[in-house]
């Protein structure tokens, strides 16, 4: 599975202001950000990125999958982070 193919999953399923994804062969990375992401928890925020890719998942099309989901503000607040 191309990672262009797991964006527009995700983008048809979930209301994402912004979606990432890289792949090293099987493995993929999602960062994923929406306002829908308030008040979750990290676990529910991931499991709201896993249920629409979980098809994939169980046939194999996505053998591994890291999911890094934040608010606009989290967002914000990483990415200035990681600048530093």
């Amino acid at each position: 599975m191309e990672s262009n193919e797991i964006k527009s999953i995700l983008k048809k399923s979930l209301i994402l202001d912004e979606v990432y994804i890289s792949n090293d062969g099987n493995h993929f990375l999602i960062i994923a950000v929406s306002q829908q992401f308030a008040g979750m928890s990290q676990l529910k925020k991931q499991q709201t990125i896993y249920g629409p890719l979980m098809k994939y998942i169980a046939d194999n099309r996505i053998h591994s999958l890291s999911i890094r989901a934040f608010t606009p503000d989290e967002w914000q607040s990483d990415q200035k982070l990681n600048r530093s």
